[in-house]
C-alpha cells in the first residue's frame, strides 16, 4: 500500500492550486488564471517567504529552539507564517505588529502562542508605522538574548522563496504565460517571479501592482492614508530590485475593494485586499493585451482576515461612500462553450 500522507503541516506549503477564472476570461476575453495562495496552512503566501528564512537556520543549528527567539515585524500574514513554524518547532516568537493589524489576525497570533507587541505611535518624521514598527524590533534585537530577525525587507530568502511559485505557474500553464500581476509589500514576490522568468528566457511579463501612496517605485509618493494592510510600502526595503518589474500600476484602496468585490461576485473567490489589486490591474490593462492573452494573477490571501473591513458594507460606505454601485452582485452566467465545471470530473 501507498502512503500518501505529508510529513508534518510544513509541507504542505506551496503547489497551490492555479484556477482560471472563466467569467473574467470571458469579459475580458483573455484566459485568465489566479494563483490562490490561502490555501498554504497559514491561509496566505508568506508561509513560503517565512518557511523558506527559517528552515536554513534550523538546519544549521543557527537557531535553537531551547535559547533562540525570533522576532519579526508584520502587518499579518508573514507574522501568522512564522508563528506557525515556530510553534511547530518549539521556538519563541516576538511579533511587533501595529494598530492596523486586525484584532483577527492578533488572535491567531495569540493562539500560535506568539508574543505580540502593537506599535501605536507612528514616526515623528514620516507619520508611517512601518518605520517605527522595524525601530521596535532593533530595540527587541539588541535586547533580548538569542534574538534572530529574519528581516522580510532584507533577506534574500525571501524573493527567493518565490522562484517556486513562479515555476509552479509556468509548470502548470507549459511556459505559455504573457503576463504575471504581482501584488507588491516587500517585493518578494514579485523579484521571485521576475528571476525565474528571465532566468529560462521566458516571454513572460511580470507586472507590479503597488498602491497609490507607496514608496517601493515612486520617490515622492502623494501623501495618501493606506488602509488595505501589506500593500505597497512606506519604506524601500534594502531587497527592492526597481527593474524587476516590466511595467507598474498603481491602484487606490477603493480599487482593491472594487476588485475584491468583482472577483467575489464573478467566480466566488473570497480574496484578501490585495488581490482585488491585481483583479483592477488587470481590468485597466486588459484593452491592450492581445485577445486571448494568457494572464495570471497572484491572490497572495483569502478574504477571512478582511470580513470587517473590504466585504463589511458598513466599513466601505464610511471610508469611501455609497460606492457599490462599482461592483456587480448577480452571478454573471457562463456560456455552455466556457464552462468547465471541473468538479464534475471529481464525482
Amino acid at each position: 500500500m501507498i502512503d500518501h500522507t505529508l510529513r508534518g503541516i510544513l509541507s504542505t506549503i506551496g503547489s497551490t492550486p492555479l484556477v482560471e477564472l472563466e467569467r473574467l476570461s470571458v469579459e475580458l476575453d483573455l484566459r485568465v488564471h489566479a494563483k490562490v495562495e490561502k490555501f498554504n496552512p497559514g491561509g496566505s503566501i508568506k508561509d513560503r517567504t517565512a518557511v523558506s528564512m527559517l528552515l536554513d537556520k534550523l538546519y544549521t543549528g543557527e537557531l535553537d529552539p531551547a535559547r533562540s527567539v525570533v522576532v519579526e515585524s508584520s502587518s499579518g500574514n508573514l507574522a501568522i507564517g512564522l508563528a506557525q513554524i515556530c510553534r511547530y518547532f518549539g521556538l519563541r516568537f516576538v511579533c511587533v505588529v501595529d494598530a492596523k493589524t486586525t484584532a483577527h489576525n492578533l488572535n491567531i497570533l495569540r493562539a500560535y502562542g506568539a508574543d505580540v507587541e502593537v506599535v501605536t505611535e507612528p514616526d515623528p518624521d514620516t507619520g508611517e508605522l512601518l518605520p517605527a514598527r522595524l525601530r521596535r524590533v532593533r530595540e527587541l534585537v539588541a535586547t533580548l538574548p538569542h534574538a534572530f530577525w529574519p528581516n522580510q525587507y532584507a533577506n534574500p530568502r525571501n524573493p527567493r522563496a518565490h522562484e517556486q511559485t513562479m515555476r509552479e505557474i509556468v509548470t502548470a500553464l507549459d511556459d505559455a504565460v504573457d503576463h504575471v500581476f504581482c501584488p507588491v509589500g516587500t517585493t518578494g514576490t514579485l523579484q521571485g517571479c521576475a528571476r525565474y522568468a528571465r532566468r529560462h528566457g521566458l516571454r513572460t511579463r511580470i507586472v507590479a501592482v503597488d498602491a497609490v501612496g507607496s514608496a517601493l517605485f515612486d520617490p515622492a509618493p502623494p501623501h495618501v492614508a493606506r488602509m488595505i494592510p501589506g500593500h505597497g510600502a512606506s519604506v524601500r526595503p534594502a531587497i527592492l530590485d526597481p527593474a524587476a518589474p516590466h511595467e507598474i500600476m498603481h491602484v487606490t484602496d477603493l480599487d482593491c475593494v472594487v476588485g475584491c468585490r468583482t472577483l467575489m461576485a464573478r467566480e466566488a473567490i473570497l480574496a484578501g485586499g490585495s488581490s482585488g489589486a491585481a483583479v483592477t490591474a488587470l481590468r485597466r490593462l486588459a484593452p491592450s493585451l492581445p485577445r486571448g492573452s494568457t494572464c495570471v494573477l497572484v491572490l497572495p490571501d483569502g478574504g477571512d482576515r478582511y470580513l470587517d473591513t473590504v466585504y463589511s458594507d458598513a466599513w466601505v460606505t464610511e471610508k469611501f461612500g455609497a460606492v457599490s454601485h462599482l461592483w456587480e452582485k448577480a452571478t454573471p452566467a457562463i456560456p455552455a462553450e466556457r464552462a468547465s465545471f471541473g468538479i464534475v470530473s471529481a464525482i
